[in-house]
């Protein structure tokens, strides 16, 4: 069955515009972490560093990326486990991604660690399990 090509690639059954546009193009705040990390996976597969910056937490985020320059991933799809609100500003998701590097599937499996501060959720780094 071919893939809804119109469908945001976070795995929702919604459209882009309607899903993560909102906060990779429109700016808006994800209202939980899930959403953030699920905006995060559509900016990697949109090579959207300036995205992928901006929601990482300053105290952990690194000086660059370099997607423009690695070997073209093919991301084929993100899987949401768990996603536990820890308090009021601290949360926890679980995922797995998949995706191809020169023909090889792979598949990255992490527990992320989120904070929001100032009303803004921040990815602040995981633990890849």
């Amino acid at each position: 069955m071919k893939q809804n090509s119109n469908l945001c690639p976070c795995g929702s059954t919604n459209k882009f515009p309607d899903c993560c546009a909102r906060y990779i193009i429109n700016n808006q705040p994800a209202p939980t972490a899930e959403a953030l990390m699920r905006s995060r996976y559509s900016a990697y597969t949109l090579l959207r560093e300036d995205y992928l910056f901006a929601t990482w937490h300053p105290s952990t985020r690194p000086s660059s990326l370099g997607l423009a320059e690695e070997v073209a991933t093919k991301w084929l799809g993100l899987k949401v486990r768990r996603h536990e609100q820890l308090d009021a500003d601290h949360a926890i998701v679980e995922f797995v991604a998949r995706y191809k590097v020169n023909g090889r599937a792979h598949k990255l499996q992490e527990v992320s660690r989120f904070v929001r501060e100032n009303e803004r959720w921040f990815y602040v780094g995981g633990e890849i399990t």
